[in-house]
């Protein structure tokens, strides 16, 4: 099976396209997705069937091959909300900061946690 990035994905309209790793561009219509998948981010690798249509080489199937890194969210936090956790993250930092400047990282638990805010954070500004 051919394999290929994500050239650009419109939920709206219900098509993309993908580039296979040699260059060519196939149209991808939105009945090839999986299951469960509506939305496809730029850049996402898939492996897919495809076959030549009226327009051209078309994806048939498609699977993610990094499915993690490949969904765009459908649904996201409020600016409000995101605020509020972007705020609390800067006072976890804070605290972290503090403790370095004095010559000690902070303890396990405090680390693990501002390591989890920092990576859901991240999740939902890529969003």
């Amino acid at each position: 099976m051919p394999t290929g990035k994500v050239k650009f994905f419109d939920v709206e309209r219900g098509f993309g396209f993908i580039t296979t790793d040699d260059g060519t561009r196939v149209y991808l219509h939105a009945d090839a997705l999986p299951d469960g998948v509506t939305n496809l981010r730029k850049g996402a690798r898939v492996e897919f069937s495809m076959a030549d249509g009226r327009r051209g080489r078309q994806a048939l199937t498609v699977r993610l091959l990094d499915p993690k890194a490949a969904y765009v969210r459908t649904s996201r936090k409020s600016a409000d909300e995101m605020a509020t956790i972007v705020e609390d993250l800067i006072k976890l930092l804070d605290e972290a900061g503090a403790k370095l400047r004095h010559g000690r990282y902070p303890d396990r638990e405090s680390s693990e946690r501002t390591a989890a805010v920092l990576r859901r954070v991240a999740d939902e500004f890529e969003g």
